[in-house]
C-alpha cells in the first residue's frame, strides 16, 4: 500500500516547473526532487536513447516504493511525448510513451501527474527571459514554443485522467498569486 506521494510537473517553459518543484521540496516532508532534460538527440538514435533513460527511470522509481520519500520530477518521459506530437524530433514516441505510461500508473505512489499552464498566454513573452538560466541547444525559448507545448500538455492530461483514474491529473494555472498556487497544491495534495 503507497506511502508515499509520487508528484511529476510537467509544462511548458515559463509555466514556473521550477518555483513549483522547488515548492514542494522544501515544504512536503521527506522528499527528493529530480529535474530532467532528456536527450538532445534528435535523431532516431535519440528513441532509442529515451527509451532506455525512461525505463531505467521507472525500475528506479520503483526501487523507491514503500521507503516514506515522497519524489517530485521536474520533467519526465511526458515531455518528450509532447515534443514529438510537435515535430520536434525526427521519430514518434508514441508507442514507448504508452508503455511506460502503463508502468508510470501501476507504480505503489499516491501519483499526481501536475500540468502548469498559464491563462495568460501572452505572459510567455515576459516569463521567457533567460537572463541567469541555461539555454539548450535544442529549446527554443519563445512564446509561440511555449503556447504549442501548453495546448499538448492540457490535451495529455486529458487523456490521462480518462485512461488512468488512479493518477490525480491537477492542470493549475500559474499565473495567479504564487501564494494562492501554493495553497491550493496543498489542498489537492493533502500536506
Amino acid at each position: 500500500m503507497a506511502n508515499s506521494k509520487l508528484i511529476v510537473v510537467e509544462g511548458p517553459q515559463g509555466a514556473g516547473k521550477t518555483t513549483i518543484t522547488d515548492f514542494f521540496r522544501y515544504s512536503l516532508s521527506y522528499t527528493n526532487l529530480y529535474r530532467l532534460c532528456g536527450t538532445s538527440d534528435s535523431s532516431p538514435t535519440g528513441k532509442q536513447k529515451s527509451k532506455e533513460m525512461y525505463e531505467n527511470l521507472l525500475e528506479y522509481i520503483k526501487k523507491m516504493e514503500n521507503k516514506n520519500i515522497n519524489l517530485v520530477f521536474d520533467r519526465t518521459f511526458f515531455t518528450e511525448e509532447n515534443y514529438c506530437r510537435l515535430g520536434k524530433k525526427q521519430y514518434t514516441f508514441t508507442d514507448i510513451y504508452n508503455k511506460l505510461l502503463e508502468e508510470f500508473s501501476k507504480l505503489d505512489f499516491e501519483i499526481y501527474y501536475i500540468t502548469l499552464y498559464l491563462k495568460d498566454e501572452s505572459l510567455y513573452k515576459t516569463r521567457l527571459d533567460r537572463s541567469g538560466k541555461a539555454l539548450y541547444n535544442t529549446s527554443s525559448f519563445d512564446a509561440e514554443n511555449s503556447i504549442a507545448q501548453q495546448r499538448e500538455y492540457l490535451k495529455m492530461a486529458d487523456e490521462i485522467k480518462e485512461k488512468y483514474p488512479n493518477i490525480n491529473v491537477i492542470n493549475i494555472a500559474n499565473d495567479r498569486d504564487l501564494k494562492l498556487v501554493e495553497q491550493e497544491l496543498r489542498q489537492i495534495i493533502g500536506f
